[in-house]
């Protein structure tokens, strides 16, 4: 069993609107098999920096001192080695990460895209297919069905409602252009980031991407970069990251 922890940064433009530029849902897979040590590796960090609390990207901002940052008052540099120790625990564990990059202009160029929420599934979708395509491909040599599960988090009680109303008609949609979710089990299970070590790591996945293409700011991207999905060749490309819509991205 393989479960993939989603979450967002950045939030989807509005019609019109040219900033922010991009939205970006990413996800952290984590094995069955792996899930323990990985939790034991996040706690463990956390007991040695002193932290008690979430990890969440916004909270890494040198001048975030909101009241549930259980850094605040953590000087930049050691907040930036609590930051390098996360992105550690997912490639010393081998996790493999996804993301999806959404252009604005380019989503609201295509004739179904209309809304905010049109922008946040679609991003969404194309991170689910990822993980369907990389359950299929661990598959073949295992020579069984590798089967998988994922988790996002709680945003409120109309966005879930819409969430997982997509999420069911992804696993039963049919079509030419449709990816069928055979690897899939269930449908989308939501929990609050703050209890799930999972999602945290997914929200820090998604901040090194959102602002290596928001801002150009290339240094956590790197550092989470040998975990991203790559294809046969070792291209990242179209399997960790992938930039949609894919016409007319920009």
């Amino acid at each position: 069993m393989h479960i993939l922890f989603v979450d967002e940064s950045g939030t989807p433009p509005k019609p019109g609107q040219a900033v922010p530029r991009y939205f970006v849902v990413a996800g952290v897979i984590i094995p069955e098999t792996v899930w323990h040590q990985t939790r034991d590796a996040v706690i463990g960090l956390k007991a040695r920096r002193r932290i008690r609390g979430e990890l969440k990207w916004r909270y890494f901002a040198p001048g975030n001192d909101d009241a549930d940052n259980p850094m605040r008052g953590m000087a930049p540099a050691d907040r930036d080695a609590v930051r390098s120790d996360v992105y550690q625990v997912i490639t010393r564990n081998r996790l493999v990460t996804v993301a999806a990059v959404c252009s604005g202009a380019a989503a609201y160029r295509q004739r179904w895209i209309e809304k905010q929420d049109d922008v946040y599934h679609l991003t969404y979708k194309t991170v689910s297919e990822r993980f369907q395509y990389y359950l299929q491909d661990i598959s073949r040599p295992a020579r069984r069905m590798e089967y998988g599960i994922v988790v996002g988090d709680h945003r409120g009680a109309a966005d879930d409602k819409r969430l997982r109303g997509l999420h069911q008609k992804l696993l039963h949609a049919t079509g030419r252009y449709i990816s069928t979710y055979a690897n899939l089990i269930e449908g989308l299970f939501l929990e609050p980031s703050h209890l799930s070590i999972g999602i945290q790591l997914a929200d820090m996945v998604a901040g090194a991407v959102w602002r290596k293409y928001e801002r150009e700011h290339d240094r956590w991207f790197d550092a989470v970069a040998p975990s991203l999905r790559r294809g046969p060749a070792g291209q990242v490309d179209g399997y960790g990251i992938i930039k949609v819509p894919k016409r007319e991205w920009e």
